[in-house]
């Protein structure tokens, strides 16, 4: 038995054929356990703050799902138990590279997720900004 019922899971290439994306997602999911709320995560190191992989969406969603997991094992979660995804863009172009990264981190999780694209985010460099919603099971 699972940690949380995921409502009307779905996979975006079924939803979105035209997009080449491969994301397993949900339309809710009811959570149980402690909630942890991690800060929209960005490509930096998070011991330096160093900015990594200037000009490369890809790349710098990698760096982000790094974070996202590294945080989450830090607080007593796991990706297993992501239950919502904010996905921040700069530049609608960006989408495919960034689900696709993202999708590889989330596979068979079935989060709920939004996107948004935006004009900027904190520095300028940035191109995509992962906010993330877990539990921590009973």
């Amino acid at each position: 038995m699972t940690a949380h019922k995921r409502i009307r899971p779905f996979n975006t290439k079924d939803t979105y054929p035209e997009q080449k994306l491969d994301n397993d997602l949900s339309q809710g999911v009811v959570a149980r356990g402690t909630m942890v709320f991690l800060r929209g995560q960005v490509s930096q190191d998070l011991d330096t703050r160093d900015s990594l992989h200037i000009g490369d969406a890809a790349k710098q969603t990698e760096k982000t799902m790094q974070n996202i997991a590294l945080l989450l094992d830090e607080s007593g979660s796991c990706m297993e138990h992501v239950c919502r995804i904010v996905v921040y863009l700069t530049d609608i172009r960006y989408r495919e590279a960034v689900y696709k990264e993202m999708g590889k981190w989330l596979k068979g999780v079935h989060p709920c997720s939004t996107g948004i694209v935006v004009p900027a985010l904190a520095r300028p460099e940035w191109v995509v900004e992962i906010e993330i919603t877990a539990v921590i099971p009973d």
